[in-house]
C-alpha cells in the first residue's frame, strides 16, 4: 500500500478517536477531490506518533520515509502533496 495513504488513514484515525469516533474506524475512500489536505500539525502529531513507536533511530528514519513524513528535496513532505 502507498505510505502517504497509510499515514492519511492513521491521521484520519486519530483524529476520529480525538472527536468521540470508534477507534480503529476507516472512513470510506475519498477522491483526490475529496481528499483532506493534512496541515503541518497533523504532520508533526504523526511524527511524534511513530517517534514514540519506533524501536531506535534507524528504525524511527526508515518509518518516517516510508510513511512519507520526511521532507522531500524541495521541502514539502509527500504526505502533504
Amino acid at each position: 500500500m502507498n505510505g502517504s495513504v497509510e499515514v492519511r488513514q492513521f491521521l484520519l484515525r486519530y483524529e476520529g478517536e480525538e472527536r468521540g469516533g470508534g477507534y480503529g474506524v476507516v472512513p470510506t475512500q475519498r477522491g483526490a477531490r475529496e481528499a483532506p489536505r493534512i496541515s503541518d500539525d497533523q504532520v508533526r502529531r504523526a511524527r511524534l506518533a511513530v517517534a514514540h513507536g519506533a524501536t531506535g533511530v534507524e528504525d524511527c528514519a526508515r518509518l518516517l520515509e516510508m510513511l512519507g513524513l520526511t521532507p522531500d528535496g524541495s521541502g514539502r513532505n509527500p504526505v502533504q502533496r
